[in-house]
């Protein structure tokens, strides 16, 4: 008896210890893409480029947005000099899961959503986002609700691929549904008659009718969804998304992303304590 309590002690031992080294060799595998970052000098990040104000790149090449100096603070938090690679909506999933990788990670005006959550990471939510509309100015007052949009004389557009889309099929039956490949083309496009209605976010929406006179959102401030954005990476990255958690915990500690949500006229939701 006594010796058969040894052997199931034995092997109890020895599956503690196995595990023990799993883990020691899973989190010496995380860590080594952090170290991997620091030693190339260079991290690569994923971003449509056709999101103002989060992620916009200029024809010169130039990227510029909320975002993007979100990605530069965390890249200097890492002593690595940021890369800026172009993504799209419509590939976005698949660039992130891509092998080799295309990026480190994914940063833009991303969605934090279940959906995603199954294939892939996301950081911790460090933007108030939800859905609303751009209209042109004349036609604010006829657009309340969703059921003022949903009806067969009204046409919406939306980038192909994103969360813009997917909402406007499963929420509009009756409305047209048309779709424009470049998102930021769609604002102009609405206000020279194109189209009546743009499904978007309330991330995006202040910046066209701040810049664009033709331009209204109505319903900005009652939003038909409530989430947040963070940034998107693949499971494999698990280390360096508890860096970025660790960074977004750090700038809404001291303010510094509260700053940086007023540089954009971005809704800022979080506690400072946090």
């Amino acid at each position: 008896m006594i010796f058969g309590r040894k052997i199931h002690l034995r092997s109890i031992a020895a599956l503690i210890f196995a595990a023990l080294i799993f883990a020691s060799c899973a989190t010496t595998k995380e860590i080594g893409e952090i170290e991997k970052i620091k030693q190339n000098g260079t991290i690569f990040i994923g971003t449509t480029g056709d999101y103002r104000p989060l992620s916009f790149k200029e024809k010169s090449g130039e990227y510029w947005g909320f975002g993007i100096e979100l990605a530069e603070k965390i890249a200097f938090r890492l002593g690595a000099k940021p890369q800026f690679v172009q993504t799209s909506w419509k590939t976005l999933s698949a660039d992130v899961l891509e092998e080799p990788q295309k990026f480190d990670f994914a940063i833009g005006g991303i969605t934090i959503t279940d959906e995603r959550k199954k294939t892939m990471l996301m950081s911790d939510g460090y933007l108030a986002n939800g859905k609303t509309i751009l209209c042109r100015r004349e036609d604010a007052q006829k657009f309340n609700s969703l059921e003022d949009i949903d009806k067969s004389e009204i046409r919406v557009m939306v980038n192909p691929g994103g969360l813009n889309e997917k909402f406007a099929k499963a929420n509009l039956k009756n409305a047209q549904i048309l779709i424009h490949e470049q998102n930021e083309e769609i604002p102009n496009l609405i206000a020279e008659g194109k189209a009546d209605i743009m499904i978007t976010e309330i991330t995006e929406a202040p910046y066209y009718v701040a810049t664009d006179e033709r331009l209204a959102s109505p319903l900005l401030e009652n939003p038909f969804t409530h989430g947040e954005i963070g940034v998107l990476a693949k499971k494999s990255k698990s280390a360096l998304v508890d860096f970025i958690n660790k960074t977004i915990a750090e700038m809404k500690k001291s303010g510094e992303l509260k700053t940086l949500c007023e540089k954009y006229s971005l809704v800022y939701v979080y506690d400072s304590k946090e």
